[in-house]
């Protein structure tokens, strides 16, 4: 990412290892994209929230911990999840023998990755949609290459 290009619209919260937080997160993205007046791909969005907190509490946050949902919105109408966990390893589509979640990812987002932090990772997906009239946020950042299938 292109460190001097900041996004206007940032909403983040964060959530402890519960099941139960898949529901308040997609209620968090929900809320944000309705106070951002986003209506468009709006179900996709909350399908991949769902799945990418799914994700990072059965396989990428360890006891004690919480995962991190972050969401911005760019200027070119890119909005950006991201799902930040301490879990180790980095996320690839088939890595689990049950999961389906980064396949549905894959087939709803425009761009979807995976970038390792310490300690953990950070999935995220792009959605990009149609700019509303007067809408002024900032552009995305340069794109970060998809994560290998």
């Amino acid at each position: 990412m292109n460190p001097t290009i900041q996004a206007a619209l940032v909403r983040e919260r964060l959530y402890l290892r519960s099941p139960r937080t898949v529901a308040a997160a997609r209620q968090f993205t929900r809320d944000t994209l309705r106070a951002w007046v986003v209506t468009e791909r709006h179900d996709e969005m909350l399908l991949c929230v769902s799945e990418l907190a799914t994700n990072a509490l059965r396989y990428g946050v360890p006891r004690g911990r919480g995962y991190l949902l972050r969401l911005f919105g760019f200027e070119d109408a890119t909005i950006r999840i991201e799902v930040h966990d301490g879990g180790p390893g980095l996320t690839r589509i088939g890595e689990r023998p049950h999961g389906r979640g980064l396949t549905l990812v894959t087939a709803l987002a425009d761009e979807w990755g995976v970038l390792a932090r310490t300690p953990g990772k950070v999935v995220w997906c792009e959605f990009r949609r149609e700019k509303a009239h007067g809408e002024s946020v900032p552009r995305a950042p340069d794109r970060i290459r998809r994560a290998a299938p």
